[in-house]
């Protein structure tokens, strides 16, 4: 029969598996993630890690699920406080997600930034749940064109523009590339600004 203390030992054993797997795939990399590699981390056998993960690719799949449920919960927070404005409610998503990455650097790295050569395909129910992170910067946009103040043509394209403009900030900040001459709170409030001013439509401010 199974405890709640079991239960609690379990839960804390799943804990420390992902974060130690999540070092080791940041300083790593995916090659060499093994669960004997993992297990031998923190202390357990290997079986043990296989009786909560199928395997390195469970693993990673867990570790991106996180990463973007974590996102999901904070930008939910962002647009909620700006729900008459799209302009506000876009700016506050940019900022969410900067800050995320910026806090977050290894969910962050695996979450955007690894590339294994060969892994399982990503489920598909977890692919939907992360796609909700790109719902909030699409609707915002499609709010704004109804409201006349934003041009876009296909609201989820353009998000998908917007994450690749804040993913070169984000990425540049990591990697420590950006001119040390320049402060990094304004590169990431210009980088936000030249985001909306590229959605303003004809006439409209962005102010």
């Amino acid at each position: 029969m199974t405890t709640a203390t079991d239960g609690s030992e379990e839960a804390e054993l799943r804990r420390h598996i992902l974060d130690t797997a999540r070092h080791l795939l940041v300083q790593e990399g995916y090659k060499a993630l093994s669960m004997r590699t993992i297990a031998d981390a923190i202390g357990y056998s290997a079986t043990s890690i296989y009786l909560h993960f199928d395997g390195k690719d469970a693993l990673l799949h867990a570790l991106i699920h996180e990463g973007m449920m974590a996102l999901r919960d904070r930008l939910r927070d962002a647009a909620a406080q700006h729900p008459e404005s799209p302009v506000q409610r876009l700016h506050a998503l940019c900022e969410c997600f900067v800050e995320f990455g910026l806090e977050n650097p290894e969910y962050y790295e695996i979450m955007f930034q690894l590339r294994p050569e060969r892994m399982e395909r990503y489920p598909p129910e977890k692919y939907r749940a992360a796609r909700e992170n790109l719902d909030f910067f699409a609707r915002a946009l499609d709010e704004g064109v109804d409201q006349g103040i934003f041009e876009v043509d296909d609201s989820r394209v353009s998000a998908s523009t917007v994450w690749a403009s804040l993913h070169g900030t984000v990425s540049l900040l990591l990697a420590d590339r950006v001119d040390v001459h320049i402060d990094p709170d304004a590169f990431i409030e210009t980088a936000i600004r030249q985001v909306l001013r590229g959605f303003q439509a004809p006439a409209a401010s962005t102010s």
